[in-house]
């Protein structure tokens, strides 16, 4: 292997692990503290799903700044400083008596989260270039952990305290050192715009049905770890501190499968990964379906569909990349149908959990999961069919 380079040197890849470890310290602990976040803003329970909606969308306008910010100022500052400013975000978030302030709060947290998130997808591969495969991955597993230890956290928060507050100080004490890290850290230079190749321009009928992909996905994967605290607490099948491990066992095993995906990434194709991650997410969830009653099956459900979807997101990207032209355009797509899906499906089970009762949760994405692998299947046929593959 190549010595590192002096850029390489001096932007070790620490940082962008502990801020995106740092980043999914807060979407997950959001559902562990909805009872708590309803009960002190006087919302009912199948309105409080609003706060994931707001989330998700702060995070489309966000998304489309942080690119064009990155193209013109130092990414560390601004990642630095986005970082406070969840901080700041996560001290109100638990002194919030009104439902509308809470989702404000909740909108500027995924704004300012999404430059957290173009900034490390970015930067790592400005610094690491054609070595940043293994970077990468290890900066979605770091994204995994953050979101395992942050249940954790509030669970020995409501053991200590008897309340939120603290949990959501502690969230944010953590990410203060990792700012002023990156303040300290000297920025990757600015890139500028190279020359590309012609290409052929995308198939949009694809790049659509991939967009619908994952907005199924996504929908269903921040549904479930958003969501099956409450449904376990509301049908007695854990207490609120058993129910934020469960909460934190989905994100665990989410995390074991991001690391377990690199190898399998190398060896099988991503239509078989896919294909086989998608049919055990169904399976699973029609498990949990019809163990609704056991604690025991619940458990061991939501620990498997934590490990089957984990390799989705990427195995997806994978497959689009060698079957069409892949540009930012293209790519901005996909992450737009991504923060639709988290935008809609948590609010959307969260309006019927008061009416239909707790099955809705695994009864939608029962039917969410099914209409994600209706399309794999129809791009499987359309690949094999008429895309040219690309090596």
């Amino acid at each position: 292997m190549k010595a590192p380079s002096a850029i390489t040197r001096a932007h070790p890849a620490y940082v962008y692990f502990a801020a995106f470890a740092a980043l999914g310290l807060v979407p997950a602990a959001l559902g562990p503290t909805l009872t708590a976040l309803a009960a002190k803003t006087g919302t009912p329970l199948g309105d409080i799903g609003i706060l994931f909606t707001a989330r998700s969308l702060g995070y489309l306008p966000g998304a489309l700044l942080a690119g064009a910010l990155l193209d013109r100022f130092p990414g560390h500052p601004l990642m630095a400083s986005a970082l406070l400013l969840t901080v700041a975000s996560l001290f109100l978030v638990p002194v919030t008596s009104h439902l509308w302030v809470l989702a404000a709060l909740l909108l500027f947290a995924g704004f300012i989260g999404s430059v957290i998130d173009v900034g490390g997808n970015t930067l790592i591969v400005w610094v690491y270039r054609e070595e940043v495969g293994p970077f990468m991955n290890f900066l979605h597993f770091s994204y995994a952990l953050g979101a395992f230890i942050s249940p954790l956290i509030v669970a020995q928060a409501l053991i200590w305290t008897g309340g939120i507050r603290w949990a959501y100080w502690i969230l944010g004490l953590l990410m203060l050192p990792v700012a002023f890290v990156l303040f300290r850290a000297p920025s990757p230079p600015l890139q500028s715009t190279s020359a590309r190749k012609a290409s052929p321009p995308p198939r949009w009928s694809i790049v659509g049905l991939i967009l619908l992909f994952y907005l199924l996905y996504a929908g269903t994967e921040i549904s479930f770890g958003g969501w099956i605290y409450t449904y376990a607490v509301n049908l007695n099948l854990a207490s609120e501190t058993e129910a934020a491990y469960l909460t934190s066992g989905f994100w665990g095993a989410f995390m074991v499968g991001r690391l377990l995906a690199v190898p399998f990434a190398v060896r099988f194709d991503p239509r078989t990964l896919l294909f086989a991650t998608l049919t055990g997410g169904l399976l699973l969830t029609f498990g949990l379906y019809l163990s609704a009653a056991s604690p025991l099956w619940t458990t061991l459900c939501t620990i498997g569909l934590g490990l089957s979807m984990a390799s989705i997101f990427p195995s997806m990207l994978s497959f689009a990349q060698r079957h069409i032209a892949i540009s930012g355009k293209v790519t901005g797509f996909f992450f737009v149908g991504a923060s639709i899906g988290g935008m809609t499906l948590p609010w959307i089970i969260g309006r019927r959990f008061e009416t239909t009762g707790p099955e809705t949760l695994p009864l939608t994405l029962l039917i969410t999961l099914s209409a994600a692998l209706l399309i794999l299947i129809t791009l499987l046929f359309l690949g094999g069919r008429r895309l040219p593959v690309r090596g």
